[in-house]
């Protein structure tokens, strides 16, 4: 059980890590919350992995809330269409070429 708190913090702290760093629409100080939040669960996991020398310990699994949170926030206020790419000058032009002829053919 130990293995598997220790695995899903340093996860939790990955995830939400790589959500501060993509720039998809967050405000600022969701990036940073996630940073920070990611760095201390990231830690704490490092810290149980390769310092803690046993003993009892407690198991919060109500700090699992906040991965889930943060993760929530991130794809509601992300600008998936900011995060394709675009498409290039040739493939604009057929789009608009398209849309004239479907434009014209219902004339």
């Amino acid at each position: 059980m130990f293995e598997w708190y220790v695995g899903m913090l340093a996860l939790s702290g990955i995830v939400m890590i790589v959500m501060a760093v993509v720039k998809g629409g967050q405000s600022e100080a969701s990036q940073w919350l996630n940073a920070v939040f990611g760095a201390g669960f990231l830690g704490y996991a490092g810290y149980l992995a390769f310092a803690f020398e046993g003993g009892s310990y407690l198991i919060f699994f109500q700090a699992f809330i906040l991965p889930v949170v943060m993760v929530v926030n991130f794809v509601r206020s992300t600008d998936w269409a900011a995060l394709t790419t675009k498409p290039t000058p040739t493939q604009q032009a057929w789009r608009t070429y398209q849309k004239e002829q479907d434009r014209l053919a219902k004339l």
